[in-house]
């Protein structure tokens, strides 16, 4: 069973950036599909972005596109969420998640494994 812990979330101005890391224990991650998913407070869990298991392939939800950025380490093994432009409605907590359904999906029941999460705070 892959262990995922997600790290580098924290509290930011408006239009400011960061980056997550997602990093495994007890497995590799380099031969999965991985996904980053973020849950507001008193909202439902949303989908955020994917990549496939060598990098090269990517989506994203309408709301961060072209201001998110999802990649992989060079050994494949850490998945990172590049954060530009960050808006008070960014904030929240943001998970990790291995894709265990069809490339493409974005529910989150198409994603396994997930992590405790990490929280982003937009201040405006």
């Amino acid at each position: 069973q892959v262990q995922l812990v997600e790290s580098g979330g924290g509290l930011v101005q408006a239009g400011g950036s960061l980056r997550l890391s997602c990093a495994a224990s007890g497995r590799t991650l380099s031969s999965y599909a991985m996904g980053w998913f973020r849950q507001a407070p008193g909202k439902e869990r949303e989908f955020v972005a994917a990549v496939n298991w060598s990098g090269d392939s990517t989506y994203y939800a309408d709301s961060v596109k072209g201001r998110f950025t999802i990649s992989r380490g060079n050994a494949k093994n850490t998945v990172y969420l590049q954060m530009n432009s960050l808006k008070s409605e960014d904030t929240a907590v943001y998970y990790c998640a291995r894709l265990v359904g069809a490339w493409g999906k974005t529910a989150d029941y198409a994603f396994s494994s997930w992590g405790r999460g990490t929280q982003v705070t937009v201040s405006s």
